[in-house]
């Protein structure tokens, strides 16, 4: 099997964990706060590590990781539903790994993939578990109908934060310097627990979140891409500094502004990065 076509079935690995990693947090977030939520956004934190790992081998064997997200499980009307979707998830993954294993010469890929079953079958057996806790504990769907200025805001911080933090991967999975892909996923888990933060917010307030995300930057040249990246900085804390300026929620000015504080810091680390991949 050619370098090419191993790339092709890594790729196909890489969409299916990032369409894991969405769609269990956006069942994480269904449910509020409590115990489940957190156990399942663990696992996600997880499929996140898998991501990493897919996409640094697919640079290892001169490819280009994809930011497309494969096929979610997106139906049910209660949490016991969404748990089976994940199941679900968790059993197709399980079949393509064991395919992939099988077709893949290369003995460190080949481990690799080994260690990613091996979670990926303890992730079907808690999830089976959870669904049995969702039907006992008659866990409900928290999320409301709520359509305002308010979710318009954290729909916005939604959006953005999900797409930088693709945009700083791809950014990080592609620079070969040391400091520089350190200071870019450091920065895409802070997006991370930012898209976090606003989804919660969402869910609190009556309100669905909607994790979508926009048009990434993404070019050949390092230099290039980290402008973009402290254009993205410069202008999102703005508009931070102006969505908590109109709010009226103390809580929510808070949490924006504190995002807003992040972000000058993003794009402070971000300068210093120029000329380090030289």
């Amino acid at each position: 099997m050619t370098h090419h076509n191993i790339i092709e079935l890594l790729t196909q690995d890489m969409k299916d964990e990032h369409a894991a990693i969405i769609q269990y947090l956006t069942h994480a977030y269904a449910m509020g706060e409590g115990e489940l939520a957190c156990e399942i956004e663990a696992i996600a934190r997880e499929e996140m590590r898998h991501f990493d790992w897919l996409a640094e081998t697919i640079v290892e064997l001169g490819g280009v990781p994809s930011i497309e997200r494969g096929k979610m499980r997106m139906d049910g009307s209660s949490i016991a539903d969404f748990m089976q979707n994940d199941v679900l998830a968790e059993e197709g993954a399980i079949e393509q790994y064991e395919a992939h294993i099988k077709a893949i010469e290369d003995p460190k890929i080949k481990r690799l993939l080994e260690r990613i079953l091996s979670d990926e079958k303890a992730h079907r057996d808690k999830f089976v578990h959870f669904v049995e806790k969702a039907r006992k504990h008659e866990a409900k769907d928290q999320r409301g109908g709520r359509q305002d200025e308010v979710t318009k805001v954290l729909d916005w911080g939604i959006e953005h934060e999900y797409t930088v933090v693709l945009q700083y991967l791809i950014h990080s999975y592609m620079v070969k310097n040391a400091e520089a892909k350190k200071e870019l996923e450091d920065q895409a888990v802070n997006e991370m627990q930012h898209l976090g933060w606003l989804a919660e917010e969402m869910v609190s307030g009556g309100g669905t979140p909607r994790i979508e995300y926009s048009k990434v930057f993404h070019s050949p040249r390092f230099e290039e891409n980290l402008e973009a990246d402290i254009k993205i900085e410069r202008e999102v804390a703005d508009m931070y500094d102006k969505a908590a300026q109109k709010l009226k929620d103390p809580d929510l000015k808070k949490l924006l502004v504190r995002i807003r504080d992040h972000e000058n810091y993003h794009e402070k680390v971000f300068k210093d990065l120029r000329g380090k991949d030289k």
